[in-house]
C-alpha cells in the first residue's frame, strides 16, 4: 500500500507549485486577463487569493491548536491589499508562500491548529494544512494558466496528483452528515495504478484505499454505483469541478455523480 507524501515533500512540492503559478502569471497577456474556470474572477484576483490564503494559512499554524482562525488573521485577509504592478505582485506571492513554508517548517508536521474540515479522515494539523495547500497551488496553476491563454494547460504532475485524489476525499467529502439517497459507492481509479472507494449512506461519507483494477481481476463493478476512471490529474481537476465528467471514462450511473455534486453535508 502506497504511503502519504512525506511532510518535507509536501513542503517543496508547495514551494514548486507555487513557483509554476508565478511563471503562468508573469507570461500572461495581463493581470485583467479573466480565468475561465473562476467564474468572475481576473488573474489578479486568483494572484490575491493564493498569496492571501498563504499568509492566512500561515498565521492560522502559527497560532496552533484553536477552535476558530486567529481573529487577526481574519482581519488580516478581509482587508488586503496587494501590489497593483506585476512584478510587485509576484514578489509578494512569493514573499507570501515563504512566510507559510517558515511557519510549517517551525511548527512540524504533527502540530494542532484550526481547519475547516472534520478530523474525521484528516488531520487538524500542520501537515494536514501542507496537504492542502499543495492541492490548492496546483489547482489555481492550471487556472492560471488558462487564464494566460494556453489552449492545452500543462498536465498536473503526477506525484502531488495522486495524493491531491486521497487529499480531496478524505478532507472534502468525509462527513458524519447522512447521505440523503439510496446508499451506494463511487470509485475512482487513476490510471497510475491507485484506485479508491468513497462509500455514502447513513452513516456519511467516508473513503478508502482499494486494489486497482487489472487486466486479470477487473473491476468489482457491482460494488460501486458509479466508476470515474481517468489519469489522476484529470481526477483531481474533476474533484475540484474544473473538468466535467464527460472528460472522463464513467461506469455506472452517471447520474450518481451529479447527485455527489450537488451535495451539501451540514458538516
Amino acid at each position: 500500500m502506497e504511503k502519504n507524501l512525506e511532510f518535507s515533500d509536501l513542503l517543496r512540492l508547495i514551494d514548486e507549485r507555487s513557483a509554476a503559478f508565478r511563471a503562468a502569471v508573469a507570461t500572461a497577456p495581463g493581470l485583467d486577463a479573466q480565468v475561465p474556470t473562476c467564474p468572475g474572477w481576473t488573474l489578479f484576483d486568483l494572484v490575491k487569493h493564493l498569496g492571501g490564503g498563504d499568509r492566512f494559512w500561515a498565521a492560522i499554524v502559527g497560532a496552533g491548536p484553536a477552535d476558530a482562525p486567529p481573529a487577526e488573521a481574519a482581519a488580516a485577509r478581509a482587508a488586503l491589499e496587494v501590489p497593483q504592478e506585476r512584478e510587485a505582485l509576484l514578489a509578494w506571492l512569493d514573499a507570501s508562500t515563504q512566510l507559510l513554508l517558515n511557519a510549517l517548517r517551525e511548527a512540524g508536521p504533527d502540530a494542532g491548529c484550526w481547519t475547516w474540515w472534520s478530523a474525521l479522515q484528516s488531520p487538524r494539523t500542520s501537515g494536514g494544512v501542507a496537504r492542502h495547500r499543495v492541492q490548492e497551488s496546483m489547482v489555481h496553476t492550471y487556472d492560471a494558466q488558462l487564464a494566460g491563454g494556453s489552449p492545452q494547460p500543462l498536465p498536473l504532475p503526477v506525484e502531488p496528483a495522486l495524493d491531491g485524489v486521497e487529499e480531496f476525499l478524505f478532507t472534502v467529502c468525509a462527513t458524519p452528515s447522512a447521505w440523503p439517497h439510496k446508499p451506494t459507492a463511487f470509485d475512482f481509479h487513476a490510471a497510475e495504478g491507485r484506485s479508491w472507494r468513497l462509500t455514502v449512506d447513513g452513516d456519511g461519507a467516508r473513503t478508502t484505499r482499494i486494489p486497482a483494477p487489472t487486466a486479470t481481476t477487473g473491476e468489482d463493478s457491482d460494488a460501486a454505483g458509479a466508476s470515474v476512471h481517468g489519469t489522476a490529474g484529470e481526477l483531481v481537476l474533476y474533484l475540484y469541478d474544473r473538468i466535467k465528467a464527460d472528460s472522463l471514462h464513467v461506469d455506472g450511473d452517471a447520474g450518481l455523480l451529479d447527485l455527489l455534486r450537488a451535495w451539501e453535508p451540514e458538516e
